[in-house]
């Protein structure tokens, strides 16, 4: 079984694509935070993304509303 790969993630492009989303108007310093906030959680959540799952592992349901 090969692992996959993903790469990384384009959060500048994700908080461009929310502002318009959401109607926002975020000025280059609060769209810089953000940007400082996403790659932090990222870099934590890395670590447990690495993990490698047991393919027995039963996959999660999906809710349908």
């Amino acid at each position: 079984m090969s692992k996959t790969t993903s790469r990384p993630a384009d959060w500048a492009a994700y908080i461009s694509q929310m502002e318009s989303v959401l109607a926002l108007e975020l000025d280059d310093a609060r769209r810089q935070e953000l940007l400082a906030q996403f790659s932090r959680i990222a870099q934590m959540a890395q670590p447990l993304m690495d993990l490698p799952l047991d393919p027995r592992l039963e996959i999660a349901g999906v809710y349908h509303a």
